[in-house]
């Protein structure tokens, strides 16, 4: 996406908040989402997603097999229904992690809640 020029960042960018229907938000670092491991998705198995699976757009991440540079992130904080993207210069807390859930959730740790 700001490869191909879709998104140009301002230079104060390291956070972005995924926006989506009935008010859900998420946050990520700017590190991970950048990675080739996220992905907004429309499609899967070459046919568009379901309303049930996030359409119109969802954001996924996940493992790359063979790829030890990548966190792996086991479908980390990816947005349903995704309406828009916001960049921001600070993290701030998405919608779980506002009510009390870890902010980074390391399935691998354990981190469930905010501590």
């Amino acid at each position: 996406m700001v490869d191909q020029g879709l998104i140009r960042l301002k230079p104060e960018a390291r956070y972005v908040m995924q926006h989506a229907d009935y008010g859900y938000t998420t946050n990520l670092p700017l590190s991970v989402f950048l990675n080739e491991n996220f992905l907004l998705a429309t499609h899967f198995k070459g046919e568009p997603l379901t309303p049930e699976h996030g359409y119109p757009l969802r954001g996924v991440i996940g493992a790359i097999p063979g790829r030890t540079d990548l966190k792996t992130v086991y479908l980390w904080k990816g947005a349903k229904w995704l309406r828009g993207l916001e960049f921001m210069t600070k993290d701030r807390l998405g919608f779980w992690e506002a009510h009390g859930y870890h902010n980074q959730g390391d399935v691998w740790k354990e981190q469930r809640q905010s501590g």
